[in-house]
């Protein structure tokens, strides 16, 4: 027998078990007016209020529908709805420019455009045939309470499932087609790894439009696990929800667990979620030294994976083992500093060029409307990741930089990942970003952009120093530069490409 693999699995699951368990807990505090905290079984009727609705509007299978909103329960709701009833949804990124979120929705052809109520404004050019706020406008002019909505009339494992924009760098952003069946095989082994279970209370630090939440909405509702839902990220308010509602699991970028790092210097009491708080990291390499507090400070346990948008993202996965426990802090941190052990079912190799291949059943079946990118990015039948990294003795993958973000000074290769990592470990340096300038003589040279911790004080030349003891010489930047701040992605990664702009400006290649 042979039945198909589908996202409307979980929440299907979710009601026949846990009708009675509490779901999501909406963010309180948002211009739509919070959705009431919901069991699955109140979720499940939602979401087919949502598919009836979707039916009254003419939206045929295989439609697109496009989503841009801040962190919100009608978010998850729609990462249910939509993929479930045979539509696809595309869920954007809501801090891109107007111009940004216009392109998308026309290149993906949406039908159906639902815009959060705070960016209604911001976006009044972009448009689809039909377009709708979310909250009271939806909730009375599209949803369709106890309308039994039309079944999926061929549930097919190989359709998309959703549409996930890729950030961009230099080209326009291009439409990631995850199927049902890449998103099913992503968040089982998510479930697996991360060993999620019933008792979990999920708090969503991560944006759900980020790769649909990394495919865990979907697996906590299977497990009918609780889901708290945070709007916009902040550390303080972060330790508040995992002590008001007992969390356990929380997904994020290193810039996350920075942000509630300096928070919990000004926490008045215990900690919250000791031994009991598991983290995982993605999005940027973490520094050791963030890990090692990570576990010293909070006593939270830290977890890291490796993936991308077209991956679904799972590709590895690092936990500590058993054996790691007796080890120093530092060196433990080490080893969770690494990309990690390919997940289940993934195969890795390293090109080469040194770029890390993957085949897995979580890699996207393609780009929308853009046949050359597909055969690129799946040349010889393997994913190529753009990252640089090398696999060690253990089977653990380590990422040396993206292959564009590699600094060649002098033709020796400098990963700027290495260099950051090196000044991290300065106690006055709050956040750095490494890039390449360029330089005359070397082509290329190492430059520091820093900011300093609260009440720190650093000179260039300190930084300087501290780097030619731990690195060999060419690898130390050459210049440093002081910031109020680091400009990042709202997944938290920082778009090198803008920030070496205005130094090759003028310049026909950012490389010399």
């Amino acid at each position: 027998m042979r039945v198909p693999l589908t996202v409307a699995d979980f929440l299907y699951r979710a009601e026949t078990v846990f009708a009675d368990s509490p779901a999501i807990v909406d963010e309180p505090r948002q211009p739509a007016g919070p959705v009431p905290t919901t069991t699955y079984g109140e979720l499940a009727r939602r979401v087919r209020a949502w598919q009836a609705g979707l039916d009254a509007l003419g939206v045929a299978e295989g439609e697109r529908v496009a989503v841009v909103s801040h962190n919100s329960a009608r978010l998850l709701e729609l990462l249910y709805a939509v993929p479930g009833s045979g539509r696809i949804c595309v869920p954007v990124n809501f801090r891109l420019r107007p111009d940004e979120i216009s392109y998308i929705v026309e290149h993906s052809g949406a039908s159906v455009l639902l815009v959060d109520p705070e960016l209604d404004e911001a976006l009044r050019g972009v448009d689809a045939p039909k377009r709708f706020v979310l909250g009271e406008p939806t909730e009375t002019g599209v949803m369709r309470f106890d309308v039994e909505p039309r079944p999926w009339s061929l549930p097919d494992e190989d359709a998309t499932a959703t549409i996930n924009y890729t950030s961009g760098t230099t080209a326009r952003p291009k439409g990631v087609r995850l199927t049902h069946r890449n998103i099913w095989v992503d968040t089982m082994t998510f479930g697996l790894h991360t060993r999620t279970w019933e008792q979990d209370v999920y708090l969503h630090t991560l944006p759900m439009f980020h790769c649909n939440g990394w495919g865990m909405p979907y697996v906590l509702a299977g497990l009918g696990a609780k889901q708290v839902v945070l709007r916009k990220v902040d550390g303080e308010e972060i330790l508040r929800r995992v002590d008001e509602h007992g969390v356990t699991l929380m997904f994020g970028a290193p810039a996350v667990w920075n942000m509630v790092l300096d928070a919990a210097r000004h926490w008045d009491g215990e900690i919250p979620g000791r031994d009991r708080v598991r983290v995982v990291c993605a999005g940027a390499p973490p520094p050791t030294r963030m890990i090692a507090r990570m576990e010293e400070e909070l006593g939270w346990e830290f977890q890291q994976i490796y993936g991308l948008t077209e991956t679904s993202p799972l590709l590895t996965f690092n936990r500590a083992r058993p054996a790691d426990r007796a080890l120093p802090a530092e060196e433990r941190a080490r080893r969770l500093s690494r990309a990690g052990a390919p997940a289940l079912g993934v195969r890795l190799r390293i090109s080469e060029t040194g770029e890390v291949l993957a085949r897995a059943n979580v890699v996207l079946d393609g780009y929308w409307r853009n046949d050359e990118a597909t055969e690129e990015a799946l040349d010889g039948g393997w994913f190529h990741t753009g990252d640089g990294g090398e696999l060690d003795a253990d089977g653990h993958l380590t990422i040396s930089d993206r292959k564009k973000d590699v600094i060649i000074s002098g033709g020796e290769n400098v990963s700027s990942i290495e260099v950051e990592d090196c000044i991290f470990t300065h106690p006055a340096v709050a956040e750095v970003a490494v890039i390449g300038v360029p330089h005359e003589r070397w082509g290329e040279t190492v430059k520091a952009l820093v900011v300093l911790a609260e009440g720190a004080e650093a000179t260039e030349r300190e930084i300087i120093a501290h780097c030619k003891e731990r690195l060999a010489g060419y690898k130390a930047p050459t210049s440093v530069e002081f910031r109020d701040a680091i400009p990042r992605t709202a997944t938290g990664k920082i778009q090198k490409f803008k920030l070496r702009e205005p130094y090759w400006a003028g310049r026909q290649r950012q490389v010399n």
